[in-house]
């Protein structure tokens, strides 16, 4: 029953990230490949091609990691198919990385809407999501399962992070209208976003892992 659960919420996840994942692959595409980039999306830039190209990789990979990560953490692919699990895995790991170090490129070199506030946090979101994808294939490598138990499913909540991300403005704005946001991202809302997004999700799943690893040394 309880793998059936976690089955289905991850379903219900898979299913609610695909108009993102359709949207973010359309939007990086066109951005690439057109003439006038800015005309496309303010997040590219006419004259800066190695900054297009870092962020277009960036919401690529991303886009695909948001739709794999809670597919990947399926029971049944776990625990019927492990070679197709660690096969994917690896795949994720590729993922990751791109969507880390292309978002990490294109701060350094441009920055983001939001200043030096969203700039740092953003950063800070990309290095942990590099972080831990090394991690999780590290100890699955290693074959330490608790540790890779651990740092997949960190792995996990920072996949999906961007879809968080705009699922707290999609409330937000239905809610209270877009009160404390701005277009310039320096409102209230937007300051607290940038560090909500992932956070207090990691606090969360820390909070779950720690209470996992304490029943687990109750059974020892």
């Amino acid at each position: 029953m309880r793998n059936a659960l976690i089955s289905a919420g991850l379903i219900i996840l898979a299913l609610n990230v695909s108009w993102f994942v359709a949207y973010s692959v359309k939007l990086s595409v066109n951005g690439l490949f057109a003439d006038r980039p800015e005309d496309i999306s303010r997040v590219f830039k006419n004259d800066a091609q190695f900054a297009n190209i870092g962020i277009s990789f960036h919401m690529m990979a991303g886009a695909l990691l948001t739709l794999g990560a809670p597919l990947q953490a399926l029971p049944v692919v776990r625990n019927r198919w492990p070679k197709l699990h660690r096969k994917h895995g690896f795949v994720l790991f590729c993922l990751a990385i791109i969507t880390g170090f292309g978002g990490l490129i294109y701060i350094l070199l441009e920055g983001t809407i939001g200043g030096w506030w969203m700039s740092f946090w953003f950063a800070t979101y990309g290095g942990l999501l590099v972080w831990c994808a090394v991690n999780t294939v590290r100890f699955a490598m290693s074959q330490d399962y608790d540790r890779h138990f651990a740092w997949a499913t960190r792995l996990i909540v920072l996949a999906v992070g961007s879809w968080i991300f705009r699922m707290h403005y999609v409330v937000w704005f239905s809610i209270t209208g877009g009160s404390g946001s701005n277009e310039a991202f320096t409102g209230l809302f937007d300051r607290v976003q940038v560090v909500a997004f992932f956070m207090p999700y990691l606090l969360v799943a820390e909070f779950f892992l720690r209470r996992r690893k304490l029943n687990q040394i109750d059974r020892d």
